[in-house]
């Protein structure tokens, strides 16, 4: 297991922690959750792209595994998720660049498994 799974499996525990722990606020967030994913006008191979560029922004590697993974599972190539991480990166700067790095790892590791 590569370290982008094994974040993807703390995401995992922690809503599973919070769903015990702050049931209501939990069932909340992923009923909003769950209705700004559903396609709608924009696909969600359109929205996983925009969460990756996001997720860079608010440099989250669990964020990042979460919607690269999405995006691949969603038909998004390598090459459109590192554009999208692209515009991040022309929005937020040498920070937004560094990120590039667990992308393109996370990349990696979803498409060898």
């Amino acid at each position: 297991m590569g370290p982008y799974t094994e974040k993807l499996n703390e995401v995992k525990a922690l809503i599973e922690r919070l769903q015990k722990e702050s049931p209501k606020q939990t069932a909340a967030f992923n009923q909003f959750m769950m209705s700004v994913e559903k396609p709608g006008a924009l696909g969600t191979k359109e929205k996983e792209l925009i969460n990756v560029a996001l997720a860079i922004s608010a440099q989250c590697e669990w964020c990042i595994a979460l919607h690269v993974k999405g995006a691949l599972t969603n038909g998004a190539s390598a090459e459109e998720i590192i554009d999208a991480a692209m515009q991040a990166v022309l929005m937020h700067g040498g920070p937004a660049l560094m990120y590039m790095i667990p992308v393109e790892k996370a990349i990696d590791e979803f498409t060898k498994a």
